[in-house]
């Protein structure tokens, strides 16, 4: 399945809320060509969070509340609050009365579908035979499908509205009795479509063999995008967020002081990931790389800024092109006999997998090993406890730090680390620890915790406006020689 001369778009959640202010600038505009362009969007802001739970809180959802049922209360409230959240969505989007009642039925269908497997799931699982942990992995899936569909259907009814031939392409598996993988599940929402004439408008969330939330969770809807443009050989895949991709948090550095990247690499986004500032899931910009598919992070509300892109080429110069920080828990095991003994490493590395502990960076020495996690404290005693019965004599020490990195595609003969550490030794910052691996494309600077907005201000003061001020100054210099 190829399609020539298109573009596979995404629009984000907090963008798919103001999708209406999209309308007249991103989706319409004033292009002259309205088609060869396929969008994937996701559900509007908030509702994912309901339907599952909240991603930064915790807060439980639909989802979490079924999960934990002790009576039908909890999540059936839940559920009608969530039917209530997409009401208002669409009332902001939508203009026409027509438009709003094919939307409530909308809702009051899928919801209402939702509402009985789940009564009929309980049901059935009050007998012996059946164990509701087996079904709910389904049931994850087919919640987070809601939020999709919704949005996807209500933007379509949308452009539908103001002219545009768009088409609602559904990829959830609503009342679908077929098994698809993925990619047959997209060959099968797209194959009757014409990108000449049609703007299909397809949901982030796709229902598969594979179960793209066993793998991907909450990174399901930029999988399915990628896997969409790889798929269908899309000259570049488009992200609309809202800001752009900066230098920093303009809400740290200043609004003044922050910079555009416009143009970085695969590996400085797969760094971005690992910092938990992501530009796209990692497996996702996998499936991009691999195909040979650019992929532009724009800002929805600029249409006609470039944005940052992000490809394989190599970096013009060297620079620092973004600095940003992550708490993390440095998690030390010492063990006096594990001088040039195997096994230790493996260890500790099996107990934070069991316990799905995400490692951002490691140290280690002759007796110890240090991991740099990104988890809640709750997991880290669990972690803690088994790393004790397996290696009895080792003691284990857990610290909560902050690192920050100094990212860029090229850091080669920058003095990265010198420069850094001397800039937060002279704005009073003490770092604990530094990491940077030759050829790599960051450098790691470990501090106290509450360091971290401090680091990241001096830093990019140090490394990213001075050095831009620098590469200019040098610049100047070449022309004048020559």
């Amino acid at each position: 399945m190829s399609y020539p001369n298109h573009t596979v778009e995404k629009i984000g959640g907090t963008s798919m809320s103001k999708v209406h202010e999209l309308r007249d600038t991103l989706l319409i505009g004033a292009r002259e060509d309205l088609y060869h362009r396929i969008f994937v969007v996701s559900a509007f802001g908030g509702i994912t969070n309901k339907l599952l739970e909240h991603k930064k809180s915790g807060t439980p959802g639909v989802y979490a509340l079924f999960s934990n049922d002790d009576n039908a209360h909890g999540w059936l409230d839940a559920l009608t609050e969530v039917a209530d959240a997409m009401r208002d969505a669409h009332r902001v989007v939508l203009e026409h009365s027509a438009d709003i009642h094919a939307a409530d039925e909308f809702v009051r269908e899928r919801i209402e579908g939702a509402r009985s497997c789940l009564f009929d799931l309980q049901r059935l699982c009050s007998y012996g035979h059946f164990k509701l942990s087996d079904h709910m992995l389904s049931i994850r899936e087919l919640l987070s499908g809601l939020g999709e569909s919704h949005s996807a259907y209500v933007t379509t009814l949308m452009l539908q509205r103001s002219g545009v031939n768009a088409r609602f392409v559904d990829l959830s598996g609503w009342r679908d009795e077929s098994e698809p993988d993925l990619q047959e599940r997209i060959k099968m929402g797209l194959e009757q479509v014409d990108l000449n004439t049609e703007l299909p408008i397809v949901t982030g969330y796709a229902q598969c063999r594979e179960g793209l939330m066993r793998e991907f969770d909450r990174g399901y809807s930029e999988v399915t995008f990628s896997t969409i443009a790889a798929s269908t050989g899309a000259d570049e895949a488009i992200i609309h967020k809202e800001f752009h991709l900066s230098s920093a948090d303009p809400k740290l550095v200043g609004e003044g002081a922050v910079r555009k990247l416009g143009h970085t690499n695969y590996d400085v986004a797969d760094q971005l990931s690992n910092m938990g500032m992501e530009a796209i899931h990692p497996k996702a910009a996998k499936i991009l790389r691999k195909s040979g598919i650019p992929l532009r992070v724009a800002n929805a509300f600029e249409p006609e800024d470039p944005g940052t892109l992000i490809d394989e080429k190599a970096a013009e110069t060297p620079q620092v092109e973004i600095v940003t920080g992550l708490p993390v828990t440095a998690f030390e095991v010492f063990e006096q006999d594990m001088v040039g003994v195997k096994g230790y490493d493996h260890g500790v590395l099996e107990v934070l997998t069991r316990h799905k502990v995400r490692i951002v960076s490691k140290a280690t020495n002759a007796n110890t090993i240090t991991h740099y996690v990104d988890a809640p404290l709750k997991a880290m005693r669990r972690v803690e406890r088994d790393v004790m019965k397996a290696f009895p004599n080792a003691q284990v020490r857990m610290n909560r730090m902050a690192l920050v990195a100094a990212i860029g595609r090229d850091l080669e003969g920058l003095s990265t680390t010198e420069r850094g550490l001397k800039a937060l030794r002279t704005g009073g910052v003490k770092t604990l620890a530094v990491q940077h691996v030759p050829g790599s494309v960051d450098v790691q600077f470990l501090l106290s915790q509450d360091s971290q907005d401090a680091a990241i201000r001096i830093l990019h003061e140090a490394l990213v406006e001075e050095g831009a001020q620098t590469s200019k100054s040098e610049a100047s210099d070449h022309l004048r020689v020559a």
